[in-house]
């Protein structure tokens, strides 16, 4: 299966680069699997659309500001000409580091993506900070930018983070993150840190929405996986069976864990909003056999045409990045001829795409 068979044209002004004033305020299109029919909705039917015997699932980790700027440890601002402006950073020092994740055995320890990737080499030292509060040492290097860095002990690190970092963005909103995305770029109800990106299914949901769902009778359950590189990491190979996806730390507590194996053995429908919930569970269904087991562990589970659902009925999901794993995985969900049709529609419909972006509803 070739990666270019999930590619779509999308015209950039359809990338939503702001989020809408009002969460719940997005479009919807509904997706049916059997037949490939589509249909426009508002999210804020979704509740009404539900059945009262349903079972939704959210992911709740919680973004933390993982992306740090900073400078090579001793280097200088220099005038330069303004028509070089990489050259202007990469002499004057400046950094770009994304945290990934952290070591198990080290918390000083992080994986992480670093800008310029091809001019930090190992043992380089950098500063964050405006007053130089942490320091930090590239320890080793990997592929396509990534690195393992140290840092220097802090009283509170994910203090400081909460002060000097900045929203992680993703790469296709072309601004830097301002104040009003420490609050949109994280679901309402975001509990547990460890995200580098938002699950953006759930962006949709506002209190009173999950008000209506509960009012309905419709069960919710909550499990974590920590969204990292396994979730946005770019697909380099050319057949889709070639790539290897990066694992990711999930956990599922023991009252969920018996609520979604009661769901599932009573054929209740599982709705998972976002990809990331349903590679949890899918992955869990297969660690445990069939069923849910309660506790933690990494999620490497790769989604694509072929797979076999054991868990997952329905999905609310974004619309996804062409030649992504998460398109995939929502191809395999929905059949990839129905789902490209439906990003047609979408297309010429002018929905709003990615993260920012309206929503689909496949069943």
């Amino acid at each position: 299966m070739l990666v270019s068979d999930f590619n779509f044209h999308l015209p950039e002004e359809l990338i939503a680069q702001e989020p809408l004033a009002a969460r719940d305020g997005s479009r919807m299109l509904q997706l049916e699997r059997e037949g490939g029919q589509y249909a426009d909705c508002r999210f804020r039917d979704l509740p009404e659309m539900l059945g009262a015997d349903d079972v939704i699932v959210f992911n709740n980790t919680r973004v933390f500001p993982a992306r740090l700027y900073g400078r090579r440890e001793g280097a200088r601002s220099q005038p330069l000409s303004p028509r070089n402006p990489a050259a202007r950073d990469f002499l004057g020092g400046r950094v770009e580091v994304l945290l990934t994740r952290q070591s198990s055995s080290q918390p000083n320890d992080w994986d992480c993506l670093v800008r310029p990737g091809r001019k930090i080499g190992v043992g380089e030292r950098m500063v964050f900070g405006e007053n130089h509060e942490l320091h930090a040492q590239i320890l080793a290097r990997g592929k396509f930018g990534e690195r393992h860095l140290r840092f220097q002990p802090v009283e509170d690190f994910y203090r400081l983070l909460d002060r000097i970092g900045h929203v992680p963005l993703p790469p296709y909103i072309a601004r830097a993150d301002a104040a009003a995305d420490r609050e949109r770029y994280q679901t309402v109800y975001a509990g547990e840190r460890g995200s580098i990106a938002a699950p953006t299914a759930g962006l949709h949901f506002t209190p009173r929405i999950l008000d209506r769902i509960r009012e309905r009778g419709i069960q919710a359950v909550e499990i974590t996986l920590h969204v990292g590189l396994g979730t946005f990491q770019p697909v380099r190979v050319e057949r889709v069976e070639d790539h290897k996806i990066h694992s990711e730390a999930y956990s599922i507590s023991r009252e969920a864990a018996s609520l979604l194996n009661h769901a599932l053995g009573n054929r209740k429908r599982v709705v998972a909003v976002g990809t990331t919930t349903v590679r949890t569970l899918e992955h869990a269904l297969r660690e445990g056999s069939g069923s849910i087991r309660p506790g933690g562990g990494t999620a490497d589970i790769f989604i694509y045409p072929g797979f076999e659902f054991k868990g997952v009925r329905a999905m609310l999901t974004n619309f996804h990045l062409p030649r992504s794993s998460l398109l995939m995985l929502v191809s395999a969900f929905a059949g990839r001829e129905n789902l490209l049709r439906a990003y047609e529609h979408a297309v010429s419909a002018g929905y709003r795409f990615y993260s920012y972006g309206d929503c689909m509803l496949i069943e």
